[in-house]
This record gives C-alpha cells, structure tokens and sequence, in this order.
C-alpha cells in the first residue's frame, strides 16, 4: 500500500510539472511579439491614424538604427487594418530557418520575425517572393492574416505596402486562400516560363474551399508577394495571402 501511494505521488509530481511547462508555453507564445519594432519608427508614424492610407504614407522608418541593430533587415511591411506592421529579414547564413525562432534583435523568441529565405531577392524582383511569419495566439506576426478569410474585410482591404531604404513598394491584393504546406520556391520552378504560368493561372483561381480573389492581370513580368502563415489545427496546411506588385516609387 505504502509502494502505491508513493507510485501515485511521483505520478502526481511529474504531471503537476508537465503542466506548469504547458502552462509556460502557453503563455510565451501567447505574449511573444517578434520582439520592440516601433522604436524604429518615428513619433508620428509609430501613432495609428483612422486614415489608413495616410498612415501607409507617413511610415518615416529609422533605417539607420535598423541596419545597426541587425543589419539582415532589409525592408518593413505594412498592411492597413491588420497588425501586419513589422521589419522583414532575411538570414545572410546557410540557416534560412534561423527567424523562425528568433526576433529581429537575434534573440530566441517563439515568435520568431517576418522573413524570407536565401532563395528570394531582397528588392522583390522575383517572379514570386515569399514572406514567412507565425500565426501567433496574442494576434501578432502574421496572425491577423486570417482577416482575409472574411470576405467583406477582403473586398475593403486591398493593399499591402513594402518599404525599403529608398522605395515603396505597392501590392494589390488578389488571393487569400487555403494552402497545401509544400515549400513554394522549392516546388515550382520560376524560371521556367510554363511552369511560371501554370502557377499564376492557379493562384488566380485556387483549389480551395476557403478562399477569396478578386480579378487581376498576370503575365511574365508580374511580381506575386505571397505571405505564409500556419492555420489553426492543421499542421499539413497554410494560409496564404498574395498580392502582385502596381507601384514601384522612389522615396529618396
């Protein structure tokens, strides 16, 4: 009897702690934002507007602290009406998954930062430039993604800004869609002008039961921003949102 009770004990006391640990990671992903980000903006900018394209307009980034801080980062995306409002890197090691587990200041975070991969430019000249972040719980990253899912805040929302060093870059959204998880740049070659086409085509009209597009003009010249994000409960799948690329500025 003695034996059992001490049996039940330890089982007590490894699944007290096994919850506090759950507990734990609950909390930090649920807190976890990728880290301080609007030190970089200035005052007026880092203040939200009512009009959104006047905020879009008025992001007066402190790229010099940027390119101090970490000089991987190499553009800011902004979505209006989202929380989409982060700096974007890209890793200058062989570890292209380095940020999904570490914010902009290269600290472990769970949250990791928005990204994208070796394989993409960092002027968004490809065919097709990917961006990675999580779907975080606290609705940070690229969590607020799945807005998009609602068709009436899709049919309002039609525009994802880029901002670089000397440019601004417009996107004007026309996907947002239900995805398989294949690794997109290592599954399609873009450089093959069928397989290119095939793909735009696809995008324009996806095989998905949960998706929304509006009519847009592809062709060869066309440069597709699509961000990934996960979906909730279903390791096999991604949520993708694209946009194709109708302005081109110089903002220096």
């Amino acid at each position: 009897m003695k034996s059992k009770k001490i049996i039940w004990g330890t089982v007590l006391v490894i699944a007290t702690a096994i919850f506090i640990f759950c507990c734990y990671l609950l909390l930090s992903q649920g807190s976890s934002d990728g880290g301080n980000t609007k030190k970089y903006l200035t005052e007026t900018t880092s203040r939200r507007v009512k009009n959104s394209k006047e905020y879009a307009d008025s992001h007066n980034i402190n790229w010099k602290k940027l390119k101090k801080d970490n000089s991987d980062i190499y553009s800011w995306i902004y979505i209006p009406n989202t929380k989409v409002d982060y700096p974007v890197v890209q890793p200058t090691t062989d570890n292209d998954d380095f940020y999904l587990n570490h914010n902009i200041q290269k600290e472990s975070e769970f949250a990791g930062a928005i990204y994208s991969e070796m394989q993409n430019a960092t002027d968004y000249s490809d065919p097709v430039t990917v961006l990675y972040g999580h779907n975080m719980n606290n609705g940070s990253m690229f969590k607020t993604l799945h807005n998009f899912e609602k068709p009436d805040f899709f049919k309002k929302n039609k525009y994802i800004y880029i901002y670089m060093p000397s440019q601004k870059l417009t996107f004007k959204i026309y996907a947002a869609y239900v995805y398989d998880n294949r690794h997109i740049l290592n599954s399609f070659d873009f450089s093959n002008k069928s397989v290119l086409e095939k793909y735009q085509k696809y995008t324009l009209n996806p095989d998905s039961m949960n998706k929304n597009t509006r009519k847009v003009t592809l062709n060869k010249g066309s440069k597709i921003l699509t961000l990934s994000t996960c979906t909730n409960g279903a390791e096999n799948t991604r949520y993708l949102v694209q946009g194709v690329l109708i302005k081109r500025e110089q903002t220096n």
